[in-house]
């Protein structure tokens, strides 16, 4: 049967949904790439909440996709953004799920990084900063969980320059306990972060990030680096020192950055491998036979997807992660917490599930078509 979707003009056009999804099947670790999938939350449907309220998460769905990808090689980047991290996920859930998620990784012997960030705070001077970076910090490490320093729209607000960068991030990088990953989001995903390192200029921003590197080497596993910008990615991975790894966070240019040159390449921590995870891993063991364009062959048609999810406004892409993984079966209801599921329109999601679809994403396809389907009922597209 076809299914009537909704273009972004407004009229309506016939699709065929696929019959057969893609067989992708759970395997070992990689060995040639470490990669990372940022993880979203699973909103309890049933809880009496209001978007500005604390978030009410489904605990066992949540920890159950984390077992999704853990299954098929991947490692889990926890509380970042993709979690609603400041956009509904607030700091007290946030820290329950990063106790739950290490100890689910302990458990099940996945590879797990959570953020440290300062969410606790909405504005504060640099020592109320580092405090509640401090504080964050100490939680994930006790967790067993290595740390990813976000960036903090805190410290952005406070600091009035490099120095202040450089101050905040020198001592957190002195007490932790073991080399952490550097996080570099761009105002794309998030306004409040314009001007990051104390400059808006990104060449005068790119040298003091590689100063606080620099002066820490040591206590750097890797970047990640979340600018959207290929050729500023390459440039930046070649000036890191020997030993410091780039993980890509480049949601547009991912399998090109991945497979990398000459002279080398990104690792990856990103949020489009939430949905793409199996498929994701899959060409990543290509990858590890020494056949790059294996590899592209597999990922690059998952461009045009991620590309769509994370269109501007891009902070808003974690709606379509949640729709498809609804789709996909991982959880039984499209609801997030915050009310974000109402964040973006019935033909972006049309054309995600149209766009998935197409790459065999969905285990089971006809459930897909007929979740879709209902969603378009209650929009009053009748089929």
């Amino acid at each position: 049967m076809t299914l009537r979707l909704p273009g972004a003009d407004g009229t309506l056009r016939s699709y065929e949904p696929r019959p057969e999804p893609l067989a992708l099947t759970p395997g070992a670790p990689f060995t040639s790439r470490t990669v990372f999938s940022a993880a979203h939350v699973v909103a309890d449907p049933f809880a009496d909440t209001t978007p500005d309220g604390p978030a009410a998460v489904d605990w066992d769905a949540t920890l159950a996709f984390r077992r999704h990808l853990w299954s098929h090689g991947l490692g889990v980047a926890e509380a970042m953004d993709t979690a609603q991290r400041g956009m509904g996920l607030d700091w007290p859930t946030a820290a329950e799920l990063i106790r739950r998620s290490a100890a689910e990784a302990k458990a099940s012997g996945g590879r797990i990084a959570c953020g440290v960030g300062t969410d606790q705070l909405t504005a504060g001077t640099l020592a109320e900063v580092r405090a509640a970076y401090e504080e964050q910090l100490a939680l994930v490490e006790e967790s067993g969980a290595q740390a990813i320093l976000m960036a903090s729209r805190a410290l952005a607000a406070a600091a009035t320059g490099p120095e202040d960068y450089l101050e905040v991030y020198g001592h957190l990088l002195r007490q932790a306990d073991g080399p952490v990953v550097l996080h570099w989001l761009g105002p794309m995903f998030d306004p409040a972060l314009d001007g990051y390192w104390g400059s808006s200029d990104l060449d005068t921003a790119t040298d003091t990030f590689l100063d606080v590197i620099a002066a820490h080497p040591d206590k750097v596993d890797g970047i990640k680096v979340s600018l959207l910008d290929a050729g500023r990615e390459v440039e930046l991975r070649r000036r890191l020192p020997q030993g410091v790894r780039c993980y890509t966070g480049d949601d547009f240019n991912y399998p090109e950055l991945i497979a990398g040159d000459e002279q080398g390449f990104s690792h990856a921590l990103l949020g489009i491998f939430d949905p793409l995870g199996p498929l994701a891993a899959e060409a990543v063991r290509v990858l590890d036979t020494g056949n790059t364009p294996g590899f592209r062959e597999l990922l690059d048609p998952t461009v045009e997807l991620s590309r769509h999810l994370f269109q501007a406004p891009t902070r808003f892409y974690k709606t379509g992660v949640v729709f498809l993984a609804w789709l996909a079966g991982h959880q039984t209801h499209f609801t997030m917490v915050g009310g974000l599921q109402s964040a973006r329109s019935l033909p972006h999601l049309a054309r995600a599930y149209e766009l998935a679809d197409g790459l065999g994403l969905f285990p089971d396809p006809k459930l897909a078509e007929e979740r879709m389907r209902n969603l378009l009922s209650l929009y009053g597209v009748n089929q």
